[in-house]
C-alpha cells in the first residue's frame, strides 16, 4: 500500500468517524420524567429526589401539605405508604424505591399500579446512614394486592 493511499484511507476513516460522532452527539438523551409529591420539610424526600437526578432521571418535585390526599388520589393503600409519592411512565412510585427498580418497571411494563417500599427503611435510597436494613420493593395492583418485585 502506498503512502498516498494510506493517507487517503485514513482521511476517509476520520471523516466517517467525525460524522458518526456528531450524529450520535446530536441526538438528545432519553430522559425519564419523574413527578414527585412530598412534604416541604422532609429531608429524606429531598435526598431521594437528588438520588434520582444523579441516576439520570429528570425530576419535578412538588411540595404539598396534604400527602394523604395525593396517595388516595393515586391509589396507594394506607398499609403501603411512605413519605413521598411519585409518578413515572403512568406508574406510582411510593417511598424510597431504588432507581434500578424504576428502570426495570419501565422496561417490563407489568400490569400493576406501581411499586412501593413501605415505611422508612434505613439503607434505602435517601435513607442512608445507620445500619442498613433488609427490605423489599413491592409491586401493587388496584386492589392493593402485593408481590415482591425485588429484595435488598
Amino acid at each position: 500500500m502506498t503512502a498516498a493511499l494510506l493517507r487517503r484511507l485514513t482521511g476517509i476513516a476520520l471523516a466517517a468517524a467525525t460524522v458518526i460522532t456528531f450524529t450520535v452527539a446530536a441526538r438528545p438523551a432519553a430522559v425519564t420524567q419523574v413527578v414527585v409529591y412530598k412534604a416541604p420539610t422532609c429531608g429524606c424526600c429531598n435526598k431521594w429526589v437528588d438520588y434520582l437526578r444523579k441516576q439520570g432521571f429528570s425530576v419535578a418535585a412538588h411540595d404539598t401539605s396534604d400527602m394523604t390526599a395525593v396517595k388516595a388520589d393515586l391509589g396507594v393503600p394506607d398499609a403501603l405508604g411512605s413519605c413521598h409519592t411519585a409518578i413515572v411512565g403512568g406508574y406510582v412510585i411510593e417511598g424510597h424505591v431504588p432507581a434500578a427498580d424504576i428502570e426495570r418497571l419501565l422496561k417490563e411494563h407489568p400490569k400493576i399500579v406501581g411499586l412501593t417500599v413501605p415505611g422508612m427503611v434505613t439503607g434505602s435510597p435517601g435513607m442512608e446512614g445507620g445500619t442498613p436494613e433488609h427490605y423489599q420493593v413491592l409491586a401493587f395492583d388496584a386492589r392493593g394486592k402485593t408481590t415482591v418485585f425485588s429484595k435488598y
